[in-house]
This record gives structure tokens, sequence and C-alpha cells, in this order.
């Protein structure tokens, strides 16, 4: 058997790691944490749960064709289970909404806001379903190696309808008159770490991901999730090794034959050396971070000049909070809308600062899984996202996380001051020390027009044949399902050059 060697175990490690594995891969797993899941990992203290990162399960789909591909149920590892209300929006100086979990609610919600906006939106989520169909069977599940694959005829076919040249924010213009409708439409290039007003209209069809296809939950959290997919790995075979950290690629011949990984602790990553033999590296970690630290720059793709003219996506300012009371106001998921929200935009892509009157996200986990945290209590998740590359210093932190408190209780209402029993902050410098991640971001880089498809960073490196890269830097990019997507194409890929696992 050839020795495959996948460095990350996110969801796009955890996935590509397991289809290698069915391929005939011997396949060994390597993890800087100690635990499996990436940003989606778990955090337990005092009786709680934390989703340490990605908390809307999406596009079911992607997850249920991973198993079947694997020859699995989903159900036997993990359960989810459809919200409704879908999420509840915050919006400034204006009643809050809930987003039914079922379509004929949501037409209705759109027909109050504004004149005729459930038949707006009935012709929005048409185009927003079609052009989710026709990504799907066509562009996502396929990789793009030169120009030519953009020029194909099915392409040229479809791209007017798709809207790829479009900017989202213009497309939902054309479509609805009320800020608010549109806010709600709109609010997933978040997802895709871009703005409305630089994010293809094409990504209109996360409003048929959200509103045709339902936002899920996994019982346990996203944590849950890629537990369920870790112990799928180890029963196809995959040895999963955590708390290693690889420091180098060992090349010889012009291939990488090996990693060599420390103990992740400790000063200057100090402890034992151990090397992992390889046929070939699958890289999903951070890609800007592999390139620039674990190869020598003349095996690098990429120049720092290149990683420099990027567009990063935010990074996250996140706090996981232990409530010691009930707090009903909240639904699962809650969002606010800053009426002015393109400032917040403005100071994540051009003038990068710490945005005032942010739009956030708030998550009660414990209204759909109360056993996330003890009987009685809450637990809260707070996101705001801010530009990547930020001071970080525990005084501007704190200084920060006052004024998040109480602009969520001038926004919402919900005072989350009082009863705090657990208080963590998490942002640019433990994504950096925690995953490795450029500029500190949360979630690589953004979908810009120039950062879609062939424009991404490649798959396959130039330099050295047997070295593939996935996750949310490659094809088709940024979220959990994206990034399953892009195991799936990088697995495919690696076994197909490399000549299979046998």
């Amino acid at each position: 058997m050839k020795n495959a060697v996948v460095i990350g175990a996110g969801f796009a490690g955890l996935a590509a790691s397991s289809l290698l594995a069915r391929d005939g891969w011997k396949v060994t797993l390597v993890e800087r944490n100690d635990e499996v899941g990436g940003r989606a990992r778990l955090w337990k203290t005092e009786g709680y749960t934390f989703d340490m990162g990605p908390s809307w399960y999406l596009m079911p789909e992607v997850f249920e064709c991973f198993f079947t591909a694997m020859g699995a149920r989903r159900e036997d590892y993990y359960s989810i289970t459809r919200l409704d209300p879908a999420y509840r929006v915050f919006f400034e100086d204006e009643e809050s909404v809930d987003v039914p979990g079922q379509l004929k609610g949501v037409l209705e919600l759109f027909a109050g806001i504004e004149e005729g906006g459930d038949e707006q939106l009935k012709r929005y989520l048409d185009e927003s379903a079609y052009k989710y169909d026709t990504a799907m069977k066509e562009f996502l599940y396929r990789d793009y190696n030169s120009v030519l694959d953009l020029c194909s005829r099915r392409l040229i076919f479809e791209g007017s309808k798709l809207h790829i040249f479009q900017r989202l924010d213009r497309h939902t213009a054309r479509f609805f008159k009320d800020h608010r409708s549109r806010k709600i439409v709109q609010y997933p290039t978040v997802f895709l770490g871009s703005s409305p007003s630089n994010t293809p209209a094409l990504y209109s069809l996360m409003s048929h991901v959200d509103m045709n296809l339902g936002v899920w939950f996994p019982t346990g959290g996203m944590g849950a999730a890629a537990l369920g997919m870790a112990r799928l790995a180890r029963e196809s075979g995959v040895e999963i090794v955590t708390g290693r950290e690889v420091r180098r690629a060992v090349i010889r011949g012009g291939r990488i034959v090996g990693v060599e990984t420390r103990s992740a602790g400790g000063a200057g990553g100090a402890g034992e050396a151990i090397e992992f033999p390889a046929d070939a590296v699958l890289n999903t970690a951070d890609y800007q971070w592999f390139e620039e630290h674990a190869l020598d720059k003349k095996n690098r793709r990429y120049s720092s000049v290149y990683w420099k003219r990027r567009v990063v996506a935010p990074s996250m300012f996140l706090a996981y909070l232990g409530m010691n009371r009930k707090l009903p106001e909240l639904a699962h998921h809650n969002l606010y809308f800053a009426r002015e929200w393109e400032r917040h935009f403005d100071t994540i892509f051009r003038n990068r600062a710490w945005p005032e009157n942010p739009s956030w996200y708030l998550s009660r986990v414990t209204a759909t899984a109360p056993g996330m945290a003890p009987a009685g209590r809450e637990n809260i998740f707070v996101l705001v996202p801010v530009a990547p590359g930020l001071e970080d210093s525990d005084e501007r932190r704190e200084e920060y996380f006052d004024y998040v408190l109480r602009h969520i209780r001038k926004g919402s209402g919900v005072n989350l001051g009082p009863g705090r029993e657990v208080t963590r902050i998490f942002t640019h410098r433990d994504f950096s020390n925690d995953y490795n991640a450029f500029q500190g971001s949360a979630l690589g880089l953004s979908h810009t027009k120039l950062q879609t498809a062939l424009f991404r960073p490649a798959r396959r490196s130039r330099r050295l044949k047997n070295l593939y890269h996935a996750g949310q830097f490659t094809h088709p990019g940024v979220g959990v399902p994206m990034v399953m997507i892009s195991a799936e194409l990088a697995a495919r890929a690696m076994t197909s050059a490399e000549g299979g696992g046998t």
C-alpha cells in the first residue's frame, strides 16, 4: 500500500483521509491540536460544551454524498435537526423578525416587509435554485487547471444566467426595495468571507441553500459532526495523530517523501521530531503557512508578493459565554444588521479597523441542545466579523469585548453582563496560534471575482508533483460544505495521478 499523509484534521482533512483510505491508501492524518475538527473542534469547561467555530449546518446533501461515497450512513455517526425558526434578525432601530424554517413562512415574512415581497422572493429563489443546481452539477465538483477550463461550452452558455460578472448587491437591488429584504438575502456573503459589493451575484445561490434547503443543527454541535467523521475515518483504517505540528516537508529527487513533525506545544516547537513517510501528501492546513514555513523557497508555488496581493477574508472576534440564567428572548441563531452595514464591510476590506456599530451574530445553542450547558444555564457564542491583521493585545480585546456587550444590549435588548460564569475571547492571535492562520483570518481568502474557481490557489504543487492541497483556500472555497467538496476533488486527483493506493 502507498502511504498518504494528510495534514490537518478539520472537515477537509477528515473527509479526504477517509476517501483516500477507501481508495486503498495507507493514510496518516496529522493534526497540530490535541482535538480533531480544526476550527470546528469542541471546547469543554465547567459543564459547557462550546462549538469553537462553524455553527451553521448548511447544504446537507454534500454531507450525505460524502457518507454515501464511503458506503456509510450519516445518521449512524450523528443526527441533524432542521431549525424553525431558522434564525432571528435584529435590525437597527426597527423591530426584529424571525425567518421561518419553511418557505411558506418566509414568503409571508417578505410580503409583510414590502409590497409584493413574496412574489419577488419567489422570482429570486427560482434564480437562486437554478444557480445552485447548475453549480452543483457542472462547476463545484470539478477542478479548474487552465483558462480553457473556464471556456467550456457549458460555462459560456450558462454564464449570463449565473450572473458571474455581476455584483451581488446590485443584483439583489433588482428584486427588493426594502433594505431589510436585501440584507436577509445578502448576509450569507459573510459565510464566503466577502461583502455584497465584491461578491459575484452567482452566490445568490446561498439564498436557496438558506431558505429552500434549510438551516440544520447536528446533535451535539458542529464539533459532534466532526467527531462522527473522525470515527468513520478510523473505521476506514486512517491513523489520526494529534498534537503534532508539521515543521518541514522532506524533499528528495523533486518529490515530497514525508513530513517532519514536532510536538505542537513547547517553546519553539520543542520535542521529539517524528517523520512520517509519504508517497504523496495532501495539505488541508493553512495554504500560505505551509508554503512559507514547511517548504524551501525553491519548492513554493507562490511568492510572498502573491499572498500580499490576495483579498484576505475576515477574522472573527469571538466570545464563548456560559450564562447562569436563561435567555428565552434569543433564538438559536441570531443576527443583527446595522442600517448602514456597508461601513462595517469597509472596516474589513478597505480601511482596516475595529468596527463601530458592527453587525454581529449570536448563537444560543441551548435553545436546541440544552445538554450543551448545565441545567438552567445557556451556552452563548458571539461573533463579530473584523478585518484580518488587526492589533490584538489583551487590553484591546477587553476594551472591544465591553463595547460589543453594550452594543448587543442596545441592538437586541439582551444583557449579557450579569450571570456570566464562563468567558473566553478568541480572535486574531488565537487563529494564528491554533491554526497558523494567514493574518489571523478565520476563513482564508474572500470570494471575489478574481479569487473564484481557477483564480484560487491551485490544487496541485507545480514543483512537487505529489503534493496536493484542499480546504478553504482552494476551489470551491470557504465554508464547511465547500471544503468537503474540495477534499473529494483532491482525493480524486491524488489517486488518479499517483496510480491509486496500491
